[in-house]
């Protein structure tokens, strides 16, 4: 198995658009997505960053994730069963670091929206 590596950053913010403005101006990233539920997906072309929103969980980082080539050899690896992804978002699976931190797995990597 190739070694994962991170590729998103979700972060829970109160405003999506001002946060995304925010980090394409000051740190070039550029919109590669947003979701049907208001997510923004931003990139640096190698670590990706989600502005999600939700009320009811603490404000900030949220959970990251990594790109695997094969969610079940995580499990095995972990002695965990990953939970499926229920938010709709990019990973298919997501399972739990020994403090209850999210950690996301995902064989498919990030959205890009389709261009014309």
């Amino acid at each position: 198995m190739e070694r994962p590596r991170i590729r998103h950053i979700a972060i829970n913010v109160q405003d999506r658009d001002q946060c995304a403005e925010f980090y394409k101006t000051h740190f070039g990233l550029q919109e590669t997505y947003r979701g049907p539920n208001g997510t923004i997906y931003l990139s640096d072309g190698f670590v990706n960053l989600a502005l999600i929103h939700q009320d009811d969980m603490p404000m900030g980082i949220n959970h990251f994730g990594f790109v695997v080539d094969n969610v079940a050899a995580i499990e095995q690896a972990t002695g965990q069963t990953a939970k499926t992804n229920v938010y709709g978002a990019v990973a298919e699976a997501y399972i739990m670091d020994p403090e209850g931190n999210r950690v996301d797995a995902s064989m498919h990597g990030w959205p890009i929206e389709p261009r014309a």
